[in-house]
């Protein structure tokens, strides 16, 4: 075991259901040879966090620090850790620890998402019951393969939603062999919908935007949109019947509005969930008889797939379109994405 620099981390904790959070202070877990400890700079609020301290997801441990996706240097590193050294700067999402062993069934086929062993950033627990805190806090320490070096061509602050919503929609991407030519439909043009539009078409995909929202017609187009759908126009939507191979739902779109989306894939396509309905899904078996479209959905990225999706970031010049809230006004932050204002992801500075 090694000492750390920060013996007992200071940071903002949700201590029963709601949109608050409050200052709390933990002593973290000790050290180990594989961990590294991070000063953390920036870290964003993502969908999940709201769904964690309002508990709408059940199973939240109060007192609860949110927050995976995080933007620090390293200040402390275990003595066998030798990919990162410290002052490096790097990115933690949403999984701080997995087994990674070839007779794992998961890591072994690089999805350690899927990990038996695995741990979240946060209400999540490790091995030994000890619980994870995520990153509105002061520092984080984590298994040293989950801390992943930024590259040089991203700002730190624009890196920090790639840890979790660049990472949630790049992953199916690659995982579905999405290429040039393929036609890709990206419904809900938020916080990941922004960034998926982005990822396809620098896979050189014809992206196809939807959106109840007339208003982000034109940035739909200049984030690499060849074509946008109003969802609430009849016609355009007829249009759009059978026009797609893929389509990503980025949204928390009512479950009865699947049958219209089964519609709009062509024959043998597919329709992957990114985020998750309200209720329980229901469809009619004739639907995917008749039309031999799939539903399937995507976790988040392991390790692999987080390194790509830096990467091809950097090599592409994507980046999420942010607002900034200085940590203590959190609770400002959260209200604000709760209500659907932020466009796009909020990033908290430290």
């Amino acid at each position: 075991m090694v000492q750390g620099k920060i013996n007992e981390i200071h940071g903002w904790a949700a201590m029963k259901p709601g949109i608050k959070v409050e200052p709390f202070t933990y002593k973290p877990r000790a050290i180990g040879d594989t961990d590294v400890e991070i000063k953390i700079d920036y870290s964003g609020i993502c969908g999940s966090d709201l769904h964690t301290i309002k508990e709408e997801w059940g199973g939240t441990m109060y007192p609860a620090i949110v927050g995976h996706e995080i933007i620090g240097k390293v200040i402390t590193k275990g003595p066998k850790v030798t990919h990162l050294k410290e002052g490096d700067l790097v990115g933690v999402g949403a999984q701080v620890h997995a087994c990674l062993e070839n007779s794992c069934n998961a890591c072994s086929r690089n999805l350690d998402p899927h990990c038996p062993k695995g741990v979240l950033t946060y209400n999540s627990k490790y091995p030994d019951g000890e619980q994870a805190q995520g990153g509105y806090a002061e520092a984080v320490r984590v298994d040293a393969n989950y801390a992943f070096k930024i590259p040089e061509a991203i700002d730190p602050v624009h890196a920090a939603p790639l840890m979790c919503a660049g990472t949630t929609v790049f992953a199916p991407m690659l995982r579905k062999g999405v290429k040039k030519g393929d036609r890709v439909g990206v419904i809900g043009i938020g916080g990941l919908g922004h960034l998926a539009i982005q990822y396809a078409h620098a896979l050189g995909a014809e992206v196809i935007a939807f959106s109840h929202s007339p208003d982000k017609r034109e940035q739909c187009m200049e984030l690499g949109a060849t074509k946008f759908v109003n969802t609430g126009i009849k016609e355009d939507v007829e249009k759009a019947k059978r026009s797609l191979d893929y389509l990503f739902v980025t949204s928390n779109s009512k479950s009865n509005q699947y049958n219209e989306f089964i519609s709009w894939v062509d024959y043998e396509g597919q329709i992957v969930l990114l985020a998750v309905p309200e209720g329980h899904m229901q469809f009619s078996p004739f639907d995917f008889i008749s039309s031999e479209v799939a539903i399937t959905g995507s976790l988040i990225g392991g390790i692999n797939i987080i390194k790509k999706t830096l990467e091809f970031a950097a090599k592409h010049n994507i980046r999420p379109i942010i607002e900034k809230y200085p940590l203590d006004q959190v609770n400002e932050a959260l209200e604000r994405m709760d209500a659907g204002k932020a466009r796009y992801r909020i990033v908290l500075t430290h």
